[in-house]
């Protein structure tokens, strides 16, 4: 070969190799960006040329579904039922906005695009079977979801229900609410049902998943942690024996006394009757005589201070690393910088229930093929253990005790053992906003068990100021999840 010809056949030899190292890099190393793009919408129509897979609750009822549209781009687009009381525990699937929660987090299993759907898919290829999509298969109780949806009504709010036996969360409501089927397609009318969602066209930000992305101040309710860092760290042992808290009781470092809401006998209270009657001034010395540090440890242990994955990622709830001796002191009552989701309030109340055990949330219970075989399955999982099970009973009396003659007696079930905590926790500079109305229980069945733990927020609502009570607006609602609970235990 002369000299020429072998220049141009090295030069052809390299444009081959270049192209060949070029189409790899593509194929290999930017595939998944490539894939991702904002730009490349042929994932999107891949997404939606067959149906999805659906979301599945308690029961086997799907509560998401597909229909054909006579769009150009997109097949099928995702349909909700009962979409509003589902949101929070659903997301959306859209062929414009994109996919949240769990319609995000298990969107390869519902698209069949998942590695452990390849075995099924190719069946299905060889079959000449339309390529489908897996189900997930969720925890959730509808009947339990539709007692805490109704129950929120036209209020702010949001609701948490879990089985305190094995983390399974059995209700997640949040109002106000959206319907994801609106979002779902790619018409006009989709964008403007997104537009009017934005949270700067609407202030109540619809979208917003209240059970586990809202933290709010915890109130009186958080005197439930404050009572079992008591217990579990020896400063009182007997749940009847007098407390050294004074009356009035000075705030440490402070000339301002701690207020108790009314007349009511909380000098030298019992842990009992502390909580009964919601003694800000028996709980306040309590959190100082434990110092930061202890509380701090024992709040941490019930999950505040981590995000909790469901999994659907829930908000830290927090317990501030860094605090005066005062504020540690208002925040044992639930009043300062310490915050917390209502998932992380019915956590409180399981680990209760559960007889000092904290058992992981969890709301998908298992990834399921088309073929109807499971893929996954999720397992029960203790967390941590925030009480001793004898300081888990002495809670227990004490928190019945305030559904059988406290505040929180518009929780009464007849026939059934119910413990409970209100909390009404100030809101604004100066409590000059209405405030946040709570309520943390459980209910024991026969085999003196509990199947539910719930923690009800309502964060507005159209009660007159001077009414609005825990007592009054959360422990109805709560009480309504717990009965359909039970119903579904006997």
């Amino acid at each position: 070969m002369n000299k020429p010809l072998r220049r141009i056949a090295i030069f052809c030899g390299l444009l081959v190799f270049a192209l060949l190292l070029r189409d790899n890099w593509i194929q290999y190393v930017q595939a998944d960006s490539l894939k991702n793009h904002k730009n490349n919408h042929r994932v999107d129509i891949a997404r939606y040329s067959q149906p999805r897979g659906n979301i599945i609750v308690e029961g086997g009822d799907a509560i998401t579904g597909s229909v054909e549209t006579n769009g150009i781009d997109y097949k099928y687009k995702r349909t909700y039922k009962n979409g509003e009381m589902w949101a929070p525990v659903t997301g959306y699937a859209s062929q414009v906005y994109g996919t949240n929660q769990i319609e995000n987090l298990e969107d390869g299993v519902l698209t069949g695009d998942d590695d452990r759907l390849f075995f099924n898919q190719t069946v299905d290829m060889l079959t000449g079977k339309e390529k489908r999509g897996g189900d997930v298969i969720t925890t959730l109780n509808p009947k339990a979801q539709e007692a805490a949806f109704k129950g929120l009504g036209d209020k702010k709010g949001a609701v948490a229900a879990i089985d305190p036996r094995t983390g399974k969360i059995l209700a997640l409501a949040s109002t106000p609410s959206y319907d994801p089927s609106t979002i779902a397609g790619a018409s006009k009318k989709d964008a403007a049902a997104w537009k009017a969602l934005d949270k700067k066209q609407n202030p109540d930000d619809p979208m917003l998943n209240r059970a586990l992305r809202q933290t709010y101040p915890p109130g009186s309710t958080f005197k439930v942690v404050t009572a079992a860092a008591a217990l579990e760290n020896g400063l009182y042992t007997d749940i009847d024996e007098p407390t050294k808290s004074p009356l009035p009781y000075k705030l440490p470092l402070s000339t301002q006394n701690l207020k108790n809401e009314g007349n009511i006998p909380c000098e030298n209270a019992s842990l009992r009757v502390a909580l009964r009657y919601s003694c800000n001034t028996v709980f306040g010395k309590i959190g100082d005589d434990l110092r930061l540090k202890k509380m701090r440890e024992e709040a941490e242990k019930f999950g505040f201070n981590n995000e909790v994955f469901t999994p659907v990622r829930a908000d830290a709830s927090v317990y501030p690393e860094e605090m005066d001796r005062p504020s540690n002191a208002l925040s044992a009552i639930g009043q300062f910088d310490n915050r917390a989701t209502p998932l992380q309030m019915a956590m409180v109340a399981a680990a209760v229930a559960n007889d000092g055990k904290l058992m992981k949330p969890y709301m998908v219970s298992g990834l399921r093929a088309p073929n109807l075989s499971f893929i996954e399955q999720a397992e029960p999982e203790q967390m941590s253990e925030p009480l001793s099970e004898d300081n888990a009973r002495k809670l227990q009396e004490m928190m019945e005790t305030v559904v059988q003659v406290g505040t929180g007696t518009a929780a009464k079930i007849p026939g059934v053992t119910v413990g409970g905590k209100t909390g009404t926790a100030q809101h604004g500079v100066a409590n000059s906003k209405n405030p946040y109305a709570w309520f943390i229980s459980y209910a024991k069945g026969k085999d003196g068990s509990s199947p539910v733990a719930v923690a009800v927020v309502i964060e507005g609502s159209d009660t007159v100021r001077d009414d609005i009570a825990g007592g009054k607006l959360a422990a109805p609602i709560a009480k309504d999840v717990m009965k359909a609970v039970l119903a579904g235990e006997k």
